[in-house]
């Protein structure tokens, strides 16, 4: 409707404009074509003087035809007299003095209401003349009803006409946006009835390639994005609650167990390390369910510096070192290539932890961590000499919950990955999970080197040096 009322009132505007142009128009031809006939009639009359003097009503020789149609009078320029006119114009001259005056200078047109007995306005043609050495005026005339006349007909018309027409107007605008907007309340009607419970219902859109059905085909989409956004909250909450409930019923189980007065000492405290186990299992999902959780809503922060890689591959050494050997294995650090970069150093550590403890739970063989450097990334992997990874397993590696079928029977989560993945994203990076060529799996964080908030940083550091020799003392 709003549409509907827009178009009319620029309409209403339009055709206003269009009728006041036609009208001046078609009043600018009438004029024209009177001033073409009044010339015509004044060369006339000056010809006829030119030929017999003053005789306008000499026989044969007058142009002139019945009045109410053209008049002529000649008037002596020096004091007006009338010389010689149409009938009944021979007695009062057409002119004031100051038209006589100027008529004698020049020729121009004018109009005068009802000149005299002609009952009409009538447009006037003034024209000076000089026959037989006297200088006179010729005054040609025409009666203007005829152009009054056909300028209020055509005004009358257009009075009545432009109702209609905008009546009409309005009525196709509203046609046109109507047939135009059918598809919108199509969408709005279908998209009323999406629900939680039909979540793959999507918004009817045509086969036309205009505005709406690209707008449709965008919803869609949209619709199809959210839909897999829900579907997969209700899978990591599903994935979350199975995760809880085993450790959660082997806690109460330990518990129960406990309680019982007449079980002996060290069984007790074997459930209670059993509790303290599962608590310890509870904590740590909890910590990696808020750092996905963060990560998802962009909320994870980051507490960035300029940071050393050979510096955190070697705290990640020294942290799991003690863990490796116990396993009998060795951890070895690759110390070929660093670099200079700005990331979250708690971050990264706690990412590499998870591929180390990964590779401690699921590889075999020695553990390699270390990093490589190219063009302007840098990769921190971790390696295990194990089987690798299964084939169909790569491609989801990093998806939430999800483990390889041998790791299954060995506990975990599976989330250790999709917190790597999370704080490569968050620096922006990625992780990759392949198979080594030498064996084993392998899983890298690509992270960018930036040289420009390197060469920043180190400006800010020389700047805060200079501050302080430049200090005065006290």
């Amino acid at each position: 409707m709003k549409v509907t009322l827009a178009f009319s009132g620029v309409m209403a505007v339009v055709l206003a404009f269009v009728g006041i142009v036609l009208y001046l128009r078609f009043e600018s031809e009438l004029d024209e074509t009177l001033n073409q006939g009044l010339r015509s009639r004044a060369g006339d009359v000056s010809a006829l003087i030119q030929r017999s003097g003053s005789a306008l009503d000499a026989p044969g020789g007058s142009v002139l035809v019945e009045r109410g149609e053209s008049f002529a009078q000649i008037l002596l320029a020096s004091d007006g007299a009338v010389v010689d006119g149409s009938p009944k114009l021979k007695a009062e001259s057409l002119l004031t003095p100051a038209l006589l005056a100027r008529g004698a200078r020049e020729t121009f047109i004018f109009t005068r209401p009802n000149p005299f007995e002609l009952g009409e306005p009538a447009r006037l043609l003034v024209t000076p003349v000089t026959a037989r050495g006297r200088e006179l005026v010729v005054v040609v005339g025409a009666g203007a009803d005829d152009r009054n006349s056909q300028l209020h007909s055509l005004g009358l018309l257009l009075a009545v006409s432009w109702p209609v027409a905008l009546l009409l107007a309005s009525l196709a605008g509203y046609g046109v946006a109507s047939a135009a907007l059918r598809p919108v309340e199509a969408m709005r009607r279908k998209a009323d009835e999406i629900t939680e419970d039909h979540p793959g219902d999507r918004l009817p859109v045509g086969d036309a390639d205009d505005e709406i059905a690209r707008l449709g085909r965008t919803l869609n989409g949209m619709l199809a994005r959210l839909e897999h956004a829900v579907e997969r909250e209700r899978a990591f909450v599903s994935d979350a609650s199975h995760e809880f409930r085993m450790p959660l019923a082997v806690l109460k189980t330990e518990l129960e167990l406990a309680l019982k007065g007449d079980r002996p000492r060290e069984m007790l405290r074997d459930a209670l390390q059993s509790a303290s186990d599962e608590t310890d299992r509870l904590a740590e999902l909890a910590d990696a369910l808020l750092v996905i959780a963060r990560a998802d809503g962009g909320r994870l922060h980051l507490a960035t510096a300029e940071l050393d890689t050979a510096d955190l591959l070697d705290g990640v050494s020294v942290r799991f070192g003690a863990r490796v050997r116990a396993s009998g294995r060795s951890l070895v650090v690759d110390q070929g290539q660093s670099a200079q970069i700005i990331a979250d150093p708690h971050r990264l550590e706690q990412a590499l932890g998870n591929l180390v403890e990964n590779a401690l739970r699921y590889g075999d063989g020695d553990i390699h961590l270390g990093a490589t450097a190219a063009g302007d990334t840098i990769a921190l992997f971790v390696r295990d000499e194990g089987p690798g990874f299964p084939p169909e397993f790569v491609a989801q590696a990093f998806e939430r919950f999800t483990r390889a079928d041998h790791a299954r029977s060995r506990g975990g989560a599976g989330l250790g990955l999709s917190i790597v993945q999370a704080i490569a994203h968050a620096h922006g990076g990625e992780a990759r999970a392949t198979n080594d060529p030498d064996g084993g799996a392998r899983v890298s964080i690509v992270l960018p080197v930036d040289d420009t908030d390197e060469a920043r940083l180190q400006d800010d550091v020389e700047t805060a040096r200079e501050s302080v020799h430049e200090r005065p003392r006290a």
